[in-house]
């Protein structure tokens, strides 16, 4: 098995696996993938869960790596197709580890690997990714084991009844909503999941097809959700909401079929969960809008920023023992799920508080809507260390400046993060002050400083 060291240089990312099959991902690729990974996750044996998306690339891929494993003497649990939160929540009942094939939001002709240890726990590129990513080229030196055994398991229904758990399903009144799949994951699980509910959908593009015929499943560009929008608006519909490709992130448009904040419904959810569990702790990132700390104080619980990243996120629940966590990418975690994020329970949780407002998205979302927001501008750089030097330069003195993750600045009646990229020689800027007019006067300001480099 022989894995160029550029490829894997080039595929292996802060928290997980992406590339383009043929060229940078085929069999021998996933087959010492799977070796490498049995070797550093679980170097004492143990058990591997494999699931996969609806490319037509992801059940050869993931079979091979499940080869790799066997061959290093683990026993691999194939579930099938899968969302990436039901391959977490695989991994977090059996206490193995895991692996889904799918490449989230990103075109056809990719496919990728999300990692995590047993119990669900997050793999990043310092906690095994980057030793799994070195070990490959040398597997065919390591000593040879006996092989592991393969079983099937679908967790679809044990996974849909989970889901279910965070709400009260015998006081959960009826609420119309329109889901667009994007012929993504969500069309094989939401069905389930809201099986003997009353909750009335319309679906869009449920057919899984991972040649993404109507739209990229990728819910974070505007024009990905028009179809969605529409249907919305020609019917009497309290919401709308669509999936990524994995299903693992939610985003909503209300009745009007207008874009709603990740940040919102991070709010929305986290009010829901703190009547559940009075007092506890809930986490938000950094660049979340400053009313979902202001609603999880003031619905008596204790709010934790933490950096972005699912890996920084999951460690710091489990240091803090937090309920919940919200990301502004429309990544929602909760501790009862293993701590993973699932796009499928934050959707749920967002549909009963809809149902007991008895009121459209629009009027729940309301009373937390109270900043202007820029959303996320990315700005392509030379220097990204010279331009966030500028940048604080400019600001010092006069604002409070954090550099936990990136550039934070908070003024009299605004504050802005300015971070960048992993994978990318960009900038990433979020804005948010008291009004659109202080908003645009401070992102102006900070762009014009990008800039000026």
């Amino acid at each position: 098995m022989t894995v160029s060291r550029d490829v894997l240089e080039a595929v292996v990312k802060a928290y997980d696996v992406r590339g383009i099959v043929g060229e940078q991902l085929d069999a021998e690729f996933a087959r010492a993938f799977g070796a490498a990974t049995a070797n550093v996750l679980l170097p004492d044996g143990g058990t591997m869960v494999v699931g996969y998306d609806m490319r037509p690339s992801s059940p050869g891929l993931a079979h091979a790596f499940a080869d790799g494993a066997n061959a290093r003497g683990i026993d691999v649990v194939d579930i099938g197709l899968a969302s990436t939160d039901q391959l977490y929540f695989a991994s977090g009942v059996l206490d193995a580890a895991g692996a889904m094939f799918t490449a989230s939001h990103n075109p056809a002709g990719y496919n990728g690997i999300k990692l995590c240890r047993p119990g669900a726990a997050p793999v990043a590129i310092d906690t095994g990714l980057g030793a799994i990513r070195d070990l490959v080229p040398e597997v065919d030196g390591l000593p040879p084991v006996e092989s592991g055994t393969r079983t099937e398991q679908d967790f679809t229904e044990r996974f849909a009844a989970h889901v279910r758990s965070f709400v009260d399903v015998n006081a959960l009144r009826e609420v119309s909503v329109v889901v667009d799949a994007g012929n993504g994951m969500a069309g094989h699980v939401w069905p389930a999941a809201v099986e003997g509910l009353p909750i009335r959908t319309t679906p869009l593009y449920f057919e899984l097809d991972g040649s993404f015929p109507n739209h990229p499943a990728n819910p974070l560009e505007p024009e990905n959700l028009r179809d969605l929008q529409a249907a919305v608006r020609a019917g009497d519909h309290a919401l709308g909401l669509a999936f990524d490709g994995d299903a693992d992130r939610v985003f909503a448009v209300d009745e009007q079929g207008r874009p709603v904040s990740s940040s919102l419904i991070g709010a929305v959810v986290a009010d829901r969960l703190l009547t559940r569990h009075p007092g506890a702790t809930v986490l938000y990132n950094l660049i979340c809008s400053h009313t979902v700390p202001e609603t999880i104080e003031a619905a008596g619980g204790i709010a934790v920023r933490t950096r972005v990243g699912h890996s920084f996120i999951k460690r710091r629940m489990a240091e803090t023992d937090a309920v919940y966590a919200v990301e502004h990418s429309g990544h929602y975690y909760f501790r009862d799920n293993y701590r993973a994020d699932s796009g499928i329970i934050a959707a749920l949780v967002l549909l009963e508080a809809v149902a007991d407002a008895g009121a459209p998205l629009s009027e729940v979302v309301a009373p937390y809507d109270r900043y202007a927001a820029s959303g996320e501008l990315n700005h392509e750089v030379a220097d990204q260390s010279a331009a966030l030097d500028r940048v604080a330069g400019a600001f010092d003195g006069r604002a409070d400046i954090d550099t936990e993750d990136g550039l934070t600045v908070v003024t009299g009646d605004g504050w802005f993060n300015l971070r960048p990229s992993n994978t990318e020689p960009l900038l990433r800027l979020n804005v948010e002050a008291d009004d659109v007019p202080l908003m645009e006067r401070l992102r102006d300001e900070v762009v014009a400083l990008i800039a000026a480099g």
